[in-house]
């Protein structure tokens, strides 16, 4: 054999080698990626339908933490407060429900009824305070990946 040829062999067989090596080694990489992105997405679609967002809205109203629930409110959101209804800010409609909570303090509440879908949903509820019985109405949406309220409506019963 002349040098030319077996020089010409090692450098075939040294770019084969190293071609071989790269798919041992992007390959499993670029699949696991690609695997990882595909759970991740299944995770958060099943989050999302599994989650409730009424849970923790649910918990802070029958506390009366304006505080905590606050941290639910859209930056603008339409807030009815027996028969005055506003288009509030963040820390306008905060004020009114910490009027109500000083009024009313709420002794229970429950959600008897939701419907909606992934990106929206609505609430019915009963708020048992100040010794008055209350319908509550909230809506809320998906805004970015977070689920804020939109509106919230506080009615007595009669």
């Amino acid at each position: 054999m002349k040098c030319e040829e077996i020089s010409a062999r090692n450098l075939h067989k040294n770019f084969l080698d190293k071609e071989m090596n790269v798919k041992k080694i992007i390959l499993p990489a670029l699949l696991s990626v690609i695997c990882c992105a595909w759970a991740s997405a299944q995770t958060q679609q099943t989050r999302s339908a599994s989650y409730n967002v009424f849970n923790p809205i649910t918990k802070y109203i029958r506390m009366g933490d304006v505080e905590k629930l606050s941290a639910w409110f859209s930056d603008n959101l339409e807030i009815t407060v027996l028969q005055g209804t506003n288009d509030a800010s963040k820390s306008q409609a905060k004020q009114i429900l910490k009027s109500f909570f000083d009024t009313y303090k709420p002794s229970s509440f429950n959600i008897e009824h939701t419907v909606g879908r992934e990106t929206m949903k609505y609430a019915l509820g009963s708020m048992k305070a100040g010794g008055d019985i209350f319908r509550v109405t909230i809506f809320v949406s998906l805004e970015g990946s977070n689920y804020l309220i939109q509106q919230i409506k506080i009615e007595k019963r009669d």
